[in-house]
């Protein structure tokens, strides 16, 4: 993950929500799946996570900004960094023509960012666990073991996703991840200085 503000994916309130940006991950992702970001070797996090969470429910866009558990993730950009960074920002007109509401991913004047728009409302699916770990810019360095499992590292992706992996791979990391993983937001977004 080059950047890291608490928008994608927005830990807070409870919920871990991927709303925005990675359409190929909420397009893909299943329930029961774990999806987690990996820092940027750029930003020298290379092979520290940043969160993990295992889907447990989907939403449309429609629905993730209609339902009342959602409501705080609407983007207040005069409130706190947690408000301001709210991803909880499309919905559609009668009319079939969608909104971008005033947030992290329109233009500074408020408006909407077409490139944004374009490219988050491409999959209509908001991906939402309850069950979560999210470091953030603190988070644990991946253990050794899965960095190199047989020649797979974990951590070695790039920018994008993977999603497959060896079957043992995967069972060895959900077994050390799953006393971790409903311990929720343990630590603040990197890119917030």
């Amino acid at each position: 993950m080059v950047r890291d503000y608490g928008f994608a994916p927005n830990p807070f309130h409870g919920y871990c929500t991927l709303a925005t940006c990675k359409p190929q991950i909420r397009r893909t992702a299943q329930l029961g799946d774990y999806v987690l970001g990996i820092g940027s070797v750029a930003q020298g996090r290379g092979g520290h996570l940043v969160y993990c969470m295992q889907v447990e429910e989907t939403l449309t866009f429609e629905d993730y900004w209609a339902d009342n558990r959602f409501e705080e993730k609407r983007p207040l950009l005069e409130g706190s960094r947690k408000q301001q960074y709210g991803d909880n920002i499309y919905w559609r007109t009668e009319g079939e023509h969608w909104i971008q509401a005033d947030s992290h991913h329109s233009l500074p004047d408020g408006s909407p960012n077409p490139e944004n728009l374009r490219s988050d409302t491409s999959v209509n699916r908001v991906l939402i666990s309850s069950r979560f770990a999210y470091w953030g810019g603190t988070g644990p360095q991946l253990p050794s073991q899965f960095r190199d499992w047989e020649g797979v590292d974990l951590a070695n992706g790039g920018r994008g996703y993977r999603c497959k992996f060896p079957q043992d791979l995967v069972a060895g990391f959900i077994q050390w991840i799953e006393p971790i993983l409903s311990e929720g937001r343990l630590g603040r977004p990197r890119d917030w200085h």
